[in-house]
C-alpha cells in the first residue's frame, strides 16, 4: 500500500487570504475532477495540480463560503475524508468550488475556480470488475474484484493464481445484487459458477447439439433464468496498424438456462447457422430479451465486414416459449455494428456500444456510446460522455441515475472505469470522470486495465467459496 501525505507549508511561508495575481483560465488537474457530478456517496477525488509552483493553497467550499483548506509544498492534494463528507453534506444538490492559489516566482496567482456538482443522490456502493493486462495472449494474472465506492477499499472475489491459471471472466448480476449472480471460468477448471440465494453451483451450461457452451451472460430479474450466448471466439493479431489485436465470434448462439430447473431452453428462432446472437440483457420486467445479431460467418469472409444489429425478442416467463425477432435498430445499414446492450431500470432507454465492424469494441478506438429511447426507437450518439478513443462496456446503477462504463481516453491502452449522472427526464448524460483512487497519480502507474466494470447494491461476501466451488466438477445439465 502506498502512503501519501500532504506537507503542510510551515514558516515564513503561508498562502493570503488575497493573492497577488489572478489568472482567469482554469488550472490543469489530472486527474480531470472539473465540471462533473458526483454521487453523494462517493470516496474523495484526489488530484494533481498540473500547473508550476513552489507552493500551493487549495480551498473547498459552497454559496461562497470556503468549508475548508490546504495550503501544501506538493502538487498531489489528498483531500481528508472528514473534509470531503464535510462538503458532501454542505453542497448536497448544489455546486462547489474548488479554488486553486499557486505560489510562483515570490508571487501568488489564483487561476479561476474549478466548479462541479455534489449530487444529493447516491451511486451503488460497490463496483465489481476484472483486472488484467491489455492483451488477451496475457492470462496469467488476472481476477475479479470488488471496490467500495465510498471508500478505496478493494477486495478478490477470485483471482486465476487459485485456478490454475485459467481465464475469469463474464460476471453478471441479477437487479444488480449479489443475491443472484454467476462468475465464468475457462480453462482445466472451467465452467459456470451460479449463485442463486444461498446456493452455490458450478454448471457446465452447454446445450444439446450446441458446438460451444454459454459465455456471455445476462441474468434474469426474477433470478429465475440466465441467457446465455455460446461462441466460438477467436483472436487474430497484426503486426501493424492501430488495431494489434482482432477478436471476433465465428459462431454464436443464444440460449435460456432455467436455474431451478438446471435446463436449458431455446428456439430456433435465437438459435441456428443463418445468424450470430450474441450479448443478451433483459428488459427490467424480463418480458424482452435484448441481444446483438449478425449474419453468419462464412469461411474466409473479412473480419470487417461482420456487423452486427440490434434485436429482441419476447420471453414468456410462463411458459418459456420465445416469440418473434424484433430489429430495434439496423446498424449495419449505417455501416455501423452494435454490441453490449443495456436497458436502464426504468426500462425506457438502453445504451449500447457502436464500432465500425465486430462487437468487441474494447479493440475499436471509434466505439462510442449510444443511447435509444425505446417509446420512440430515435437512436443518438452520446457526445457528451464520448472521447476520441475506446468507449465500451458499460452498466447501469440501480436506480438509472448513474451509469458506469470503460474507457481508454486517458492514454490509448489501458481500459478505466468512468462515472457519469445520467437524467432520466432529458436521456442525457452528466460530464463524466475517473474512478477516484487514494493515489492521484494511480493511473500513471497501474498497468492492467478494468474489463466489465458492474454496480452492485451489496458487496459480494465470502469470495473464496467462489475459488471452493471452481475447484468442483461442474454439473452437466439436465436432457
Amino acid at each position: 500500500m502506498v502512503v501519501i501525505t500532504n506537507l503542510l507549508v510551515t514558516g515564513c511561508i503561508n498562502a493570503p487570504v488575497t493573492p497577488d495575481d489572478t489568472i482567469k483560465t482554469y488550472p490543469v488537474l489530472s486527474p480531470d475532477y472539473t465540471g462533473a457530478t458526483f454521487p453523494s456517496n462517493i470516496a474523495p477525488p484526489n488530484f494533481v495540480i498540473k500547473e508550476d509552483g513552489e507552493a500551493f493553497s487549495v480551498e473547498f467550499g459552497t454559496d461562497g463560503h470556503t468549508l475548508f483548506s490546504y495550503t501544501i509544498d506538493v502538487p498531489e492534494v489528498i483531500i481528508k475524508e472528514r473534509d470531503w463528507h464535510k462538503l458532501q453534506k454542505a453542497a448536497a444538490g448544489k455546486t462547489f468550488f474548488i479554488r486553486i492559489t499557486v505560489l510562483r516566482n515570490e508571487k501568488w496567482l489564483r487561476f479561476a475556480d474549478v466548479t462541479n456538482t455534489m449530487s444529493d443522490k447516491a451511486i451503488d456502493g460497490f463496483l465489481v470488475y476484472r483486472l488484467l493486462y491489455p492483451g488477451y495472449e496475457l492470462w496469467n494474472e488476472m481476477g475479479i474484484y470488488q471496490r467500495d465506492l465510498t471508500s478505496y477499499d478493494e477486495t478478490p472475489l477470485i483471482e486465476n493464481n487459485e485456478l490454475e491459471k485459467g481465464c475469469v471472466n463474464c460476471h453478471t448480476f441479477s437487479r444488480n445484487s449479489p443475491e443472484n449472480m454467476m462468475i465464468h471460468v475457462r480453462g482445466k477448471l472451467g465452467g459456470t459458477i451460479i449463485k442463486h440465494g444461498d446456493k452455490l453451483t458450478k454448471v457446465n451450461v452447454k446445450g444439446e447439439g450446441m458446438p460451444n457452451g454459454g459465455a456471455y451472460a445476462a441474468y434474469h430479474p426474477s433470478g429465475k433464468y440466465i441467457a446465455f450466448s455460446a461462441n466460438e471466439i477467436q483472436q487474430f493479431f497484426h503486426s501493424t496498424g492501430s488495431k494489434a489485436i482482432e477478436v471476433s465470434d465465428l459462431e454464436s448462439d443464444l440460449m435460456v438456462y432455467d436455474v431451478e430447473k438446471n435446463q436449458i431452453i431455446t428456439d430456433s428462432v435465437i438459435s441456428g447457422s443463418h445468424f450470430m446472437e450474441t450479448f443478451p440483457n433483459w428488459s427490467p420486467d424480463g418480458s424482452q430479451l435484448y441481444f446483438c445479431r449478425a449474419a453468419a460467418y462464412v469461411k474466409g469472409m473479412p473480419l470487417d465486414s461482420i456487423r452486427y444489429d440490434l434485436f429482441r425478442i419476447a420471453f414468456d416467463q410462463d411458459t418459456q416459449h420465445f416469440g418473434k425477432p424484433e430489429c430495434v435498430y439496423n446498424a449495419s445499414s449505417k455501416g455501423k455494428s452494435v454490441s453490449f446492450p443495456r436497458v436502464s431500470p426504468d426500462g425506457n432507454y438502453l445504451m449500447f456500444t457502436q464500432s465500425d465492424y465486430g462487437n468487441f469494441s474494447i479493440w475499436h478506438p471509434e466505439s462510442d456510446l449510444c443511447l435509444i429511447t425505446l417509446s420512440t426507437g430515435k437512436m443518438r450518439i452520446m457526445d457528451e460522455v464520448n472521447s476520441n478513443n475506446v468507449e465500451s462496456y458499460h452498466t447501469w446503477s440501480s436506480t438509472g441515475e448513474w451509469f458506469v462504463f470503460s474507457s481508454k481516453r486517458q492514454d490509448g491502452l489501458w481500459a478505466r472505469p468512468f462515472i457519469a449522472r445520467f437524467d432520466s427526464k432529458t436521456g442525457k448524460a452528466g460530464k463524466p470522470f475517473v474512478l477516484p483512487q487514494r493515489d492521484p497519480e494511480f493511473y500513471d502507474n497501474f498497468t492492467k486495465t478494468f474489463n466489465l466494470p458492474e454496480l452492485i447494491i451489496r458487496p459480494v461476501k465470502d469470495g473464496n467459496s467462489f475459488v471452493r466451488e471452481a475447484r468442483n466438477k461442474p454439473k452437466q445439465v439436465n436432457p
